[in-house]
């Protein structure tokens, strides 16, 4: 069973949509027993990093989240706002602190080309750096669709981490990996067959 974090922000439900739809067992969940029963994690989400965050600590599930994924070694996919999560603290209307696994911050997108546009809306190529299961037989710059306003720059901390990037008037993190923890900036339910190749590459890890 996968255990999607339901934390009241976003695409959870479009999510589970994209894993039912391939045959892979899902629940959208707010119980730590759920996490602890789960195979895999998927933590989904749109919105703003402070709202988010102070959702998922309301749950009482990041200790849960952290013994599960850091300790037990359960595979972690954040989406979007569940990657920026990874960062060590978002600084989108204020600073907040996140869950630190990849160290970095988030901070809002910057371009140089006054053409790009922010929020960072639509669909763009991803330069796949390093290998990574997420991107298993997909083409060499696969194509997704990214809607986000704010990236997690590495910021020198989480460089190794990064495994795709995208530009968008500056280079922006598009997916990165540590040991068994993922995440992707774009959204891959939103993807067509590229975005559910990447889901179909994380259910095999599970």
């Amino acid at each position: 069973m996968l255990a999607i974090v339901d934390y009241g922000m976003g695409n959870r439900r479009s999510v589970l949509n994209a894993f039912e739809a391939m045959g892979a067992p899902a629940r959208p969940t707010t119980s730590v027993a759920d996490l602890r029963e789960a195979r895999a994690i998927v933590v989904p989400g749109v919105g703003a990093f402070g709202d988010g965050m102070a959702n998922v600590t309301r749950l009482g599930v990041i200790e849960a989240l952290a013994e599960e994924v850091l300790v037990r070694g359960k595979p972690y996919l954040g989406i979007c706002l569940g990657m920026q999560f990874l960062a060590r603290e978002g600084r989108e209307h204020g600073v907040t602190g996140g869950l630190g696994w990849l160290g970095g911050i988030v901070r809002r997108i910057e371009p140089s080309d006054p053409r790009c546009k922010v929020p960072h809306m639509g669909w763009n190529d991803v330069v796949v750096a390093a290998p990574c299961e997420l991107f298993r037989d997909l083409d060499e710059r696969p194509v997704f669709y990214f809607l986000h306003g704010y990236q997690l720059d590495p910021a020198g901390e989480a460089d190794a981490s990064v495994v795709a990037t995208t530009w968008h008037g500056e280079r922006l993190t598009a997916a990165v990996q540590r040991d068994n923890v993922f995440g992707v900036q774009f959204h891959p339910e939103k993807s067509q067959e590229a975005g559910l190749q990447v889901l179909r590459n994380f259910v095999k890890l599970a």
